[in-house]
């Protein structure tokens, strides 16, 4: 896929110009190669994961997932996800798809006749354990949006993963009409009381729109926009 953002594009160009080709390979035709000096950056598209409902709810919160799917796109990112064909989680695929992108789907065996049938590469992992490893390994970054107990159990085992310095990726929380504001307070009391070992602002990240989660994730994966 062409990449939609200005540091994608030069990266797609200095390989194109390099006329280097791997295993008969080009940046015509690959999203995923090596170029100048077997640079693997050059063009690689990056993946992010993105942590939602897939309950049915509110139209407010199924604009914002349709729009950040359409914006993955457009920005050149490929999205991970639950796999579910039900609410949110159905939506913000089906905008990517429809919009040209990419999707790899991680469900796991108990759900796996509700994942959706027009995803590509649909992975099933064996129980909640493994699939969140396939989420961490597969991920770039991560985007929470709006849902219930899985989606905090999700978002939860990424920031201590993060704590730890276990990985060092992006995690942006879209605060939808506020719905993370408690999360944001309780965080920032954890942090001021010494219950963090770092400033919680290091952790994790706040977006009030899909283009703000954009906009965090150019400037954290180091991309220009």
């Amino acid at each position: 896929m062409f990449p939609h953002n200005r540091a994608g594009v030069v990266q797609w160009l200095e390989c194109f110009l390099a006329k280097e080709e791997v295993g008969g390979s080009n940046p015509l035709t690959r999203s995923n190669h090596t170029g100048p000096n077997n640079d693997p950056k050059c063009y690689s598209m990056k993946n992010v994961c993105v942590f939602l409902s897939a309950s049915t709810v509110d139209k407010k919160y199924a604009d914002a997932a349709c729009e950040l799917g359409e914006l993955l796109v457009k920005n050149g990112y490929r999205l991970v996800y639950g796999g579910n064909s039900k609410g949110l989680m159905e939506i913000i695929s089906s905008a990517v798809l429809k919009s040209g992108g990419e999707v790899i789907g991680v469900t796991m065996e108990v759900l796996k006749h509700l994942q959706k049938p027009d995803v590509p590469e649909m992975i099933i992992a064996k129980d909640l354990s493994e699939r969140k490893r396939i989420f961490n390994e597969k991920s770039d970054a991560f985007v929470v949006m709006v849902g219930g107990i899985g989606t905090l159990d999700e978002a939860t085992e990424v920031l201590e993963l993060k704590k730890h310095a276990i990985h060092s990726k992006p995690i942006v929380f879209l605060n939808t009409d506020d719905f993370y504001a408690g999360l944001k307070i309780q965080l920032k009391k954890m942090n001021d009381e010494g219950f963090l070992p770092a400033q919680f602002e290091g952790l994790v990240h706040f977006a009030e729109t899909p283009q703000q989660v954009i906009d965090l994730l150019h400037e954290t994966l180091g991309e220009e926009s």
